[in-house]
């Protein structure tokens, strides 16, 4: 291989490295139009670099559900809900996963799954007994400058909506509406056409 070959692999790292949303976004879109081994290969090369990335997990579990290997889906439906427990979306993709899943009666494979149902209700039980720090509050007033204070492009977003994109791209923060577009696109794929539009749009101002 040549220096040059090189250099484009490390320059294609460093873009997924710095640019992770346009990187999901794109293999989003891959799994949204049944390219199921092509997201997994986008997918393979970064897997120690997102080992702790929900969304990465996410669309590995789609993708290889996609390839009806549904026993390994499972495993990457349990990590994302080990990684984000509140997060309901991996939560329904590994219960519907198990309902599409064969009875021990029909296929012995089926039992594959057991392990991780164990472990779902473990964390189901752990999730019930978590209890938030408490917050003492006060009656100082919140800092102007505070409040104006904008949310970090890394911040994570709990309600992602396309309206709270329309209000970020208004407002100029175009890192933060991509980041919803790009989420939008694995929640509601039959969309994903339009949210790709959008991204190459803000893209532009960028």
């Amino acid at each position: 291989m040549t220096a040059a070959y090189f250099e484009e692999e490390q320059e294609s790292d460093s873009a997924v490295i710095g640019e992770p949303h346009l990187y999901f976004a794109e293999i989003s879109l891959d799994i949204s139009r049944g390219k199921f081994e092509s997201g997994i290969e986008k997918l393979k090369p970064f897997a120690e670099r997102f080992s702790d990335s929900y969304l990465f997990h996410l669309l590995y579990a789609r993708a290889l559900k996609g390839l009806n290997n549904n026993a390994l889906a499972a495993h990457y439906l349990q990590t994302c809900c080990s990684l984000a427990p509140a997060n309901q979306i991996a939560w329904q993709e590994l219960r519907d996963l198990q309902t599409a899943l064969p009875t021990e009666r029909e296929e012995p494979e089926a039992r594959l799954i057991d392990p991780v149902m164990d472990e779902l209700e473990m964390l189901t039980a752990a999730l019930m007994k978590f209890e938030p720090a408490r917050t003492t509050e006060n009656a100082d007033p919140t800092p102007i400058l505070e409040q104006k204070q904008p949310f970090s492009d890394d911040a994570a977003i709990a309600v992602p909506t396309e309206s709270l994109a329309v209000l970020f791209t208004s407002q100029g923060a175009y890192k933060k509406a991509i980041k919803i577009y790009t989420i939008l696109i694995q929640l509601k794929p039959h969309n994903a056409e339009h949210y790709k539009h959008e991204i190459d749009l803000l893209l532009e101002r960028l």
